[in-house]
């Protein structure tokens, strides 16, 4: 399906209990999905991280379709997912001993390897370069809907190009509807931030993206790894040329709404830090990703700002999972203005960092 010809077409919702792909719904639901995925079609797809859009990877007029949904520009690269070492097979020319000793590990999981790639992956997979981005999701329901498609599925978040990544159906359906042929609905994602990205072909490894799979654990399975650090913004995107990986440009993930960050000195309640923040935006609908075991909700939450309780402030993993369902809240209320504590502490907090850093339009 072209989607300049399905605008005016509801996208079909498809449910699934991740907790029962035996029942007849779930029959359905998967067959049906799997083979808009054959037939070179777009679907919607939920993984363990967040949801993403999927096509047929070696299908050079399907993945062209997730371009056009997202008005994605080509420069950006794409994930491959994968449901065995059959498929993996048929995407890379090479695994080296580093990349191995990671799928050991953290495979099926939020794990992208960029491996060299074969002539069988679509051009506009990779953005033009020698390596392809691979990995095998843990999720029961994208596992299950990969192998009957029976085909490699490229999946980006399902979301406009920029904006915040999608943790439920909802989310896919705010940007994508009628842009896109299906989406399977099994509920809201559980990692909520996208996968680790790793180039393990050179040494040291290269992280290009922090996720819930964190630099210590790659350093202590496969040896030296450092994170990549993107020092600059482009100036004109459209004389870009294709990127080292997928999820390093510096806007990502960024809400309508001006995201301000706001730095939490160790000792101080974030709540506090908030509230001063907010002094300075007087006469603007603002936004407040607000810990919900800080301090008590001060007056300038009660009077006129929209408040979201992100999590508690010291379970970095919480905080994760509903880092973009808060920023699609706030938005969905008008906030011209979200104010968010940046949390501190490595692992997966680094993950959030690198989120919230890309959308406020920061460089590091």
């Amino acid at each position: 399906m072209d989607v300049t010809d399905n605008q005016d077409m509801p996208t079909l919702r498809l449910r699934v209990n991740a907790e029962d792909l035996t029942g007849s719904e779930a029959e359905h639901a998967l067959e049906t999905a799997a083979a808009i995925l054959r037939d070179g079609g777009t679907v919607a797809i939920p993984t363990e991280t967040v949801y993403g859009l999927g096509a047929n990877a070696l299908d050079e007029s399907a993945v062209a379709k997730i371009f056009a949904a997202k008005e994605r520009p080509g420069w950006d690269p794409l994930i491959v997912h994968v449901a065995d070492e059959a498929m993996l097979s048929k995407l890379v020319t090479g695994v080296s001993d580093e990349a191995a000793a990671l799928m050991e590990v953290f495979w099926p999981g939020p794990l992208t390897l960029l491996l060299p790639r074969s002539e069988a992956v679509a051009d506009a997979v990779t953005a033009g370069r020698a390596l392809v981005g691979v990995r095998m999701p843990a999720h029961a329901v994208a596992l299950e809907l990969i192998r009957r498609a029976s085909v490699p599925v490229a999946a980006p978040s399902a979301n406009r190009f920029g904006r915040t990544s999608p943790t439920t159906a909802e989310h896919v359906l705010e940007d994508l509807d009628g842009r896109i042929d299906a989406i399977v609905d099994a509920g809201a994602t559980g990692i909520g931030v996208e996968s680790t990205v790793v180039d393990a072909s050179v040494s040291p490894m290269i992280v290009y993206r922090p996720g819930a799979v964190t630099l210590e654990q790659i350093r202590a399975v496969a040896g030296a790894a450092e994170m990549f650090v993107e020092s600059s913004r482009p100036q004109d995107d459209q004389g870009r040329t294709g990127l080292p990986s997928p999820g390093v440009g510096l806007r990502h993930y960024a809400p309508r709404g001006r995201l301000v960050l706001v730095d939490v000195p160790e000792g101080l309640d974030p709540v506090v830090c908030l509230s001063r923040e907010a002094e300075r935006h007087p006469v603007q609908m603002v936004g407040f990703m607000r810990p919900v075991n800080a301090g008590a909700r001060p007056a300038e939450m009660q009077a006129s700002a929209k408040v979201y309780d992100w999590g508690e402030w010291t379970d970095a993993a919480q905080l994760a999972r509903r880092l973009f369902a808060g920023l699609r809240e706030l938005d969905v209320q008008g906030c011209e203005v979200i104010l968010c504590p940046v949390p501190k502490g490595a692992g997966i907090g680094d993950a959030i960092r690198d989120r919230l850093r890309k959308a406020a339009w920061l460089e590091s």
